[in-house]
C-alpha cells in the first residue's frame, strides 16, 4: 500500500481524534466513534471495489497461478520477518526464516513454489511491529486506519519502518512497483474471502468482531502463542451474613 495513504490515515487519525466524543466501554478502543466512522468507510471501499475485484481474481485466475502469487509475497514477507526476528533475539525463528528464503529462491523458483513449506519448514511472520512489542513498546488504543484497517498506535508508528523494507517497494520503475503493489492487494482480499463472509454472517457486530479479533491475533503473536492471563477486576463478595 502506497506510504501516501499511511500518512494520510495518520493524520485522519490526528484530526479526526478532537471529533471523537463518544467514550468507549472498551478501554483499549477509546476512539471507537472516530474508528466506527473509518470502519463504515473501509467496508463501503471494500463492498464497492476489493471485494468485487478479488472475487473476479478469483473465479478467473487459475488457482495454480493465484497459489505462485501468493507463495511469491509469502517468500518477499519471509525475508523481513528473518530481519524482525533477528532484531527481536529469536534465533529459531530467524533461522527458519533465513532457510525459507534461500530454498525458495533457488529451489522454488524465486519463491513461486513453497518447497520450503513441502520441507515442514515453518513460517514466522513479523513485521516491525511485532518486534516492537517484543521490545517491550505498548500496543496503545486501538485505532482503524482509512484504506489499511486495524491497527494499534504501535503498529501505526511502525508503519513508516515497514514500507521502507517492503521489497515491493525497491523497484525503481513505478509501473512493476505499482502493478505488484496493486496484485499483492488483490490476491491477499481473494485469499480472505472466505473469512470475510464468515464474519459478516456471524458476528452481530462486525466491528467489534474484527477489533477483537486483530487484537487476541496481535497479542498472541507477541507472545509466541502463550500469551499470560489478562487480569479482570473482581467483584467485590457480598456479605453473607
Amino acid at each position: 500500500m502506497s506510504v501516501r495513504w499511511a500518512r494520510f490515515g495518520v493524520l485522519a487519525l490526528l484530526i479526526l481524534s478532537g471529533c471523537a466524543t463518544v467514550q468507549s466501554p472498551d478501554a483499549r478502543d477509546p476512539w471507537e466513534s472516530m474508528n466506527r466512522s473509518v470502519f463504515s468507510f473501509n467496508d463501503k471501499l471494500d463492498r464497492i471495489v476489493l471485494k468485487p475485484v478479488a472475487s473476479a481474481y478469483r473465479n478467473v485466475v487459475p488457482d495454480a497461478v493465484q497459489k505462485g502469487v501468493n507463495n511469491f509475497f509469502g517468500n518477499l514477507g519471509d525475508v523481513w520477518s528473518a530481519v524482525n526476528n533477528a532484531l527481536a533475539g529469536r534465533r529459531q525463528e530467524t533461522g527458519d526464516s533465513i532457510s525459507r528464503v534461500v530454498v525458495n529462491s533457488t529451489v522454488g523458483i524465486l519463491g513461486v513454489l513453497d518447497v520450503a513449506s513441502d520441507m515442514k519448514i515453518p513460517r514466522h511472520k513479523a513485521d516491525f511491529g511485532t518486534t516492537l512489542g517484543r521490545w517491550g513498546v505498548k500496543p496503545g488504543p486501538y485505532v482503524v486506519l482509512p484504506v489499511l484497517g486495524p491497527a494499534t498506535l504501535r503498529e501505526v508508528a511502525a508503519l513508516p519502518v515497514d514500507y521502507k523494507a517492503n521489497l515491493t517497494n525497491q523497484f525503481t520503475e513505478a509501473a512493476t512497483r505499482d502493478t505488484l503493489t496493486v496484485l499483492n492487494i488483490v490476491s491477499t482480499r481473494a485469499r480472505y474471502l472466505g473469512a470475510t463472509d464468515t464474519a459478516d454472517g456471524a458476528a452481530l457486530d462486525a466491528y467489534s468482531f474484527i477489533r477483537d479479533a486483530y487484537l487476541q491475533r496481535q497479542r498472541y503473536v507477541q507472545y509466541d502463542g502463550n500469551p499470560p492471563e489478562i487480569e479482570r477486576p473482581v467483584d467485590d463478595e457480598p456479605n453473607l451474613e
